[in-house]
């Protein structure tokens, strides 16, 4: 995961070499912050945890914290664009890659999996303390996230085209209920405190999506 993208110029801008080295203090100085936002919200929860206990977690001030970010909120607000920036970012270049829907899905699958896999903390902040405020999912039902639906319903409607999955099935729907089923997989992963590698569950997941839970037609 990298930096807030607002912390950073547009790419391409000239600028004179002090300059670069200042935005790139600054941008490892909110890393640095984020990432012990992170870790002291998966410790001790957002509601119960301050500002000044991030700012100890990352060895700076309590002022330092507001030069980069404006409030507690705006910390949780940067710890979920900043995440999903770099989830999708890294799912389009690597889905570019592959032509197969399936194997597409499968591997956006894996990716979603693996984010969380790889950084716990982050992990308990997505599934756990982001769902306890009506207007953070509102927020970020309207942002990123449309995005990481648009990405799996653009694989669907590939495979409507190309007959691999059903026509009439709304691309919309079956995107949410993929990602119904990667969340509660987190969901519990985390709740388990993580004692299997997440991403074993990708194939079981998988399979069920593609091929159902009948062996045999069944009309609804």
């Amino acid at each position: 995961m990298e930096t807030s993208s607002r912390l950073i110029e547009p790419e391409g801008s000239e600028e004179i070499p002090e300059k670069s080295e200042q935005r790139g203090a600054r941008a490892e100085k909110s890393w640095q912050i984020l990432r012990a936002a992170a870790k002291v919200f998966a410790r001790s929860g957002y509601f119960n945890s301050k500002v000044s206990d991030v700012a100890r977690e990352a060895g700076v001030a309590d002022g330092t914290v507001y030069l980069y970010f404006k409030s507690k909120d705006d910390l949780l607000m940067s710890i979920f664009t900043t995440a999903m920036d770099d989830f999708i970012r890294r799912a389009r270049a690597e889905l570019a890659s592959l032509s197969d829907p399936l194997q597409q899905l499968r591997r956006f699958a894996h990716l979603h999996f693996e984010s969380l896999e790889r950084d716990r903390d982050m992990a308990i902040v997505f599934q756990i303390e982001l769902r306890q405020s009506t207007k953070f999912m509102e927020q970020f039902s309207s942002s990123q996230l449309a995005e990481y639906f648009q990405i799996i319903r653009e694989i669907i409607e590939t495979g409507q085209q190309t007959g691999l999955f059903r026509t009439q099935l709304s691309s919309r729907l079956v995107a949410k209920f993929l990602f119904g089923a990667l969340d509660e997989m987190a969901t519990n992963w985390v709740i388990s405190h993580g004692n299997y590698p997440l991403t074993t569950m990708v194939d079981p997941v998988m399979d069920i999506f593609f091929n159902g839970v009948g062996t045999r037609h069944v009309t609804v």
